[in-house]
């Protein structure tokens, strides 16, 4: 297996209308935040399936995989990777945070983020230290800035919140809707697992809040509760 024949794989299904569809739907015009990308034109199911068929190619040629022009294949490397560390020992582990780390400027879009930093990043740090996240919160990059919020979903599934808390803290008044949505997602999560820490979140910010942040962290609220932050 080699870079070349995963890259093939997925041109060989592209699909110009799709392609097409994808450009407008992730924001490639001038001055949005996909703006340039190119995309091949193909579904996420058998892109899966691609990424899983070479969960196992040699990282050196990942590395010419994630640098790809086309969207989909970037997508695929992080998807690659992700099925890589499934049932991966801590060695390799290690070794693909380190290649996710080092190739983290192809991770640009909000569908490479979230289809891969909590799997990775979040596993690796669940026991560690969470100084990498806060740095990406502070940074000016806003797929850095997004990796800080999802990487949190991992730690929240296990019942983990504080850091979650801290960096939708620092992230509260984020000047991009995308950020809203990853603060309000991570949110509206917690309240999933204990909807007490997400209301005592809420009373105390939600006033402050823009409101895509709020609409998306108060979604599964019944009415009356979610009318109250909506309207308080």
């Amino acid at each position: 297996m080699s870079s070349k024949q995963m890259i093939n794989d997925i041109l060989q299904l592209g699909n110009a209308d799709i392609a097409e569809h994808s450009k407008r739907f992730f924001k490639t015009g001038l001055g949005e935040y996909g703006e340039g990308d190119k995309f091949v034109g193909i579904r996420v199911p058998p892109l899966r399936k691609i990424a899983k068929k070479y969960k196992y190619l040699p990282l050196e040629e990942v590395s010419h995989v994630i640098q790809s022009e086309y969207h989909e294949i970037r997508l695929a490397a992080v998807m690659l990777l992700v099925y890589r560390i499934e049932r991966a020992d801590n060695l390799v582990l290690e070794e693909v945070v380190d290649f996710y780390l080092k190739h983290l400027e192809y991770v640009n879009n909000w569908d490479l983020v979230d289809s891969s930093c909590h799997q990775i990043l979040g596993r690796y740090l669940i026991e560690k230290e969470k100084d990498l996240l806060f740095h990406f919160a502070h940074s000016p990059n806003i797929w850095e800035r997004k990796i800080a919020m999802i990487t949190c979903y991992y730690f929240i599934k296990r019942n983990s919140y504080s850091t979650a808390l801290e960096i939708a803290t620092l992230l509260l008044h984020d000047s991009h809707d995308l950020i809203h949505k990853a603060v309000g997602w991570m949110l509206r999560e917690i309240g999933k697992l204990d909807l007490d820490i997400e209301l005592e979140f809420l009373d105390k910010h939600f006033r402050d809040m823009p409101r895509t942040m709020l609409r998306y962290a108060i979604e599964k609220f019944e009415e009356p509760l979610r009318l109250k932050y909506l309207h308080g």
